[in-house]
């Protein structure tokens, strides 16, 4: 959510939240057939210029009230309404603020926030991979042998597009490596939705990163795990990878795509973490992640090399430092203790707070805007599609609540237990429950549910929750010590 969207939601809410409003934004919420989009979304491109003919309903009916509705939200955020229609002009933060607006009008304001639809959907397209790295969640190389047709994939397209969904960032496996990548990212871009790309690089020539380009695709998220050949091949599995990696990474910046590179840190890379910043600021990327290690896929057996709570603290200490000093290089996480841990840092002067995938500017207000934004957005914010159409909460969180082939992701975002025990975090157990950043942060509701099969136990990452993790580790320590025996009674 852009800190734009969340400023939105706590302006909006004093004028949705009429009944009346409400009931008859309620029938604006469907698509117009004669229009094409829904009637919010109409509205939207009558009030900013970028349409001038509408059916009489959209027109005369939606345009006037939602046009009245964002006057006033601008006006309350000290934007003129010139202002609003400018940047209404941008059809994706359009289908933001339409996301808000029904989720308001669905939902209610809740804290943390719900929106209408995903703002993003994370889509394993395939699992075919040239990699092996030993952290993958996919377990991926070979591609599955049910994975979506092309047909498939462009009517999921097409009804994620009547859904409201802003973004999807493809990801895999390697989606490169699946020949009918480009036409489904075209589909994706004629629909109206954000492209996004999350790749290991490898496949990126010049060529490509110019194809990339040319389909519209606006964000590149390539993964880097170490400062030199060494430690990122070791973890990737394969010789050569950094240097081509590298390379992509060189390609897509001078093509001039947004690239962000992301890192999952680990043991294997915890003391790289200052090198790699100094390499993505050399390279020219615009933003560096660090992921959380989630013990899920490949990723099961690499356990005992997850950071402790302490050098997660310290990590992430660390990140918030570096994002206050550079001027060119924004630094975000997965892990959403990053905002509890800028809170505690700057609680006084604050004036951006990491959120969950972005960091809001905005002085003054940060503590209650962070808590609508919510930290962990799993099944709230965001949900992932797999290669043969299973829906789950997060890429990282394979618990399969539906699948594409047999419900519309609408029914399943609206319906779905799992997805609203996870927009509840009154329903938080152990540290997590009881903590006072619960709305801010929330935990990683995927490690939660990797280490304790239970997504509403607490996230053994967090120094709040240092006590599980001690836990956690001396069993691991105990069935590794049994393991060992075993092999020497063989």
């Amino acid at each position: 959510m852009s800190a734009d969207t969340a400023q939105a939601v706590q302006a909006l809410k004093f004028y949705i939240d009429n009944r009346l409003v409400r009931f008859i934004l309620k029938r604006f919420i469907s698509k117009c057939e004669r229009d094409g989009k829904s009637r919010l979304e109409v509205a939207l491109e009558l009030f900013s210029g970028v349409r001038d003919d509408a059916c009489f309903i959209c027109k005369h009916v939606a345009h006037p009230l939602v046009s009245r509705i964002i006057a006033r939200s601008g006006g309350a955020l000290g934007a003129s309404e010139e202002a609003m229609k400018e940047k209404f002009k941008d059809p994706y933060w359009r289908r933001g603020l339409v996301s808000v607006i029904k989720g308001i009008v669905k939902y209610g304001v809740r804290k943390p926030f719900t929106p209408g639809a995903p703002f993003l959907i994370v889509w394993d397209i395939t699992a075919r991979c040239n990699l092996r790295c030993k952290h993958c969640y996919s377990t991926a190389g070979a591609p599955l042998p049910r994975e979506l047709s092309t047909e498939e994939a462009l009517k999921v397209v097409r009804d994620l597009a009547d859904m409201g969904v802003a973004a999807i960032a493809f990801s895999g496996g390697e989606p490169l490596l699946r020949p009918d990548f480009f036409e489904i990212v075209n589909a994706v871009r004629d629909n109206g939705i954000f492209p996004a790309l999350a790749t290991n690089a490898t496949l990126i020539t010049r060529e490509v990163a110019k194809k990339l380009k040319e389909a519209g695709v606006g964000f590149v998220q390539i993964s880097l795990d170490g400062a030199n050949a060494a430690t990122h091949d070791s973890f990737r599995g394969v010789k050569g990878a950094f240097e081509r990696t590298v390379a992509g990474i060189r390609n897509c910046v001078n093509e001039g795509l947004f690239v962000e590179v992301s890192c999952t840190i680990t043991r294997f890379n915890y003391a790289e973490v200052d090198q790699i910043l100094d390499l993505c600021e050399e390279l020219g990327v615009n933003w560096f992640m660090m992921f959380n290690f989630i013990p899920t896929g490949r990723g099961r057996f690499i356990v005992e090399n997850d950071l402790s709570p302490e050098e997660r603290e310290e990590v992430l200490r660390k990140l918030w430092k570096r994002m206050k000093s550079s001027s060119s290089l924004s630094v975000l996480s997965t892990a959403p203790q990053f905002a509890r841990v800028a809170l505690q840092a700057e609680e006084v002067d604050m004036t951006v707070v990491p959120t969950h995938f972005y960091n809001m500017n905005l002085p003054g207000r940060l503590r209650s805007l962070s808590e609508f934004v919510g930290g962990c957005g799993a099944g709230r914010c965001y949900a992932a599609i797999e290669p043969e159409g299973d829906i789950q909460p997060c890429v990282f969180f394979p618990l399969t609540v539906g699948n594409v082939r047999e419900s519309p992701f609408s029914e399943v975002w609206d319906t779905s237990e799992v997805f609203w025990d996870l927009r509840d975090r009154e329903k938080l157990k152990g540290g997590c429950g009881s903590c006072q950043y619960k709305y801010v942060c929330g935990g990683c509701r995927a490690r939660a549910y990797g280490y304790f099969g239970d997504y509403l136990a607490p996230d053994p990452g967090c120094i709040i929750n240092a006590k599980d993790w001690r836990e956690l580790t001396a069993n691991l320590e105990v069935k590794r010590a049994v393991e060992a025996k075993i092999r020497e009674t063989l």
